[in-house]
């Protein structure tokens, strides 16, 4: 068994570049993770990291300098499917967050309807769990779990490698349930992802309910530089910019010491129309996530 990955300090908000467009109001990051002491949160038996400083209270200090209104704290791997640090971070942020909970094929529609009075709004459902399964048995999951989201009015997340996702797409084309494809469909050369697979990716942006999420860059580009991705998030606005979300990954696990606000600077370059951004950052999130 591999060592897990060391996480690094985090970046002082101090040291933030700071946004170099018109943040609009209502802006959301729909993509960070939210940890705690170990003492009251354990760990999975075998995490791939070791415990993130990824306090709640430093992410609202963040958001303040990067002007940053609502958040959506999605469940890390490092807890499965005890929800419990990202049931109390939302307790602590109120208004201001909603949640997207991992859970076991059996949960009660009792605990589904206690989250969602605490501000869930969806499943993370995490295929690199079961990217070695038979298709089929995949399509047969993410089945049962829109089942699950549908009587709530929620959607589902897909954490899934990229050629997990180009397996999947002529499936998806069926699926009526919303539902979101993490760090713009993670389809990486290096495991075989062509162009074309991508080009059949963008396509549910317009023919069916894919949001993909415009998050993660460096886990595609590696050590390329952020410049390595930037034709694949402008071809995702390009495709359908009320189908594209911002999420900054925070916090940058293993490595935490990355820059929030160059992150979301991105964006300007990505989306350089300023209704597409308000789209990317508010309107689009706002459907999805159900913000007051």
């Amino acid at each position: 068994m591999n060592a897990p990955l060391k996480s690094e300090p985090m970046l002082p908000l101090e040291r933030l570049t700071l946004p170099n467009f018109s943040v609009p109001p209502g802006a959301c990051d729909a993509h960070m993770h939210v940890f705690g002491p170990e003492d009251r949160y354990p760990h999975v038996s075998a995490p791939h990291y070791t415990l993130p400083d990824g306090k709640l209270e430093h992410f609202q200090g963040l958001m303040s300098v990067l002007g940053i209104e609502r958040f959506v704290i999605v469940q890390p791997s490092f807890y499965g499917t005890d929800n419990s640090c990202l049931l109390d971070a939302l307790a602590k942020a109120g208004k201001a967050a909603r949640g997207l909970v991992m859970v076991e094929d059996d949960v009660s529609r009792t605990a589904l309807e206690s989250f969602h009075e605490a501000g869930v709004r969806g499943i993370r459902l995490d295929l690199f769990k079961r990217a070695q399964q038979p298709i089929d048995d995949i399509k047969d999951y993410i089945a049962r779990m829109a089942k699950m989201v549908d009587a709530l009015g929620w959607h589902l997340q897909f954490y899934a490698p990229g050629y997990v996702v180009r397996d999947l797409v002529d499936f998806l084309h069926g699926v009526e349930t919303p539902y979101v494809i993490d760090h713009m469909g993670y389809m990486l050369a290096s495991d075989g992802l062509t162009q074309a697979d991508f080009k059949r990716l963008l396509a549910l942006m317009t023919e069916g309910q894919c949001y993909l999420k415009l998050s993660g860059p460096y886990r595609i580009a590696k050590d390329k530089g952020y410049e390595a991705v930037a034709d694949v998030a402008r071809a995702i606005v390009a495709q359908n910019p009320r189908r594209a979300i911002w999420g900054s990954d925070w916090p940058h696990i293993p490595h935490s010491g990355r820059d929030t606000g160059e992150l979301l600077n991105l964006l300007v370059d990505w989306a350089p129309d300023a209704n597409d951004r308000k789209a990317i950052l508010v309107d689009n999130p706002q459907t999805l996530f159900d913000f007051e």
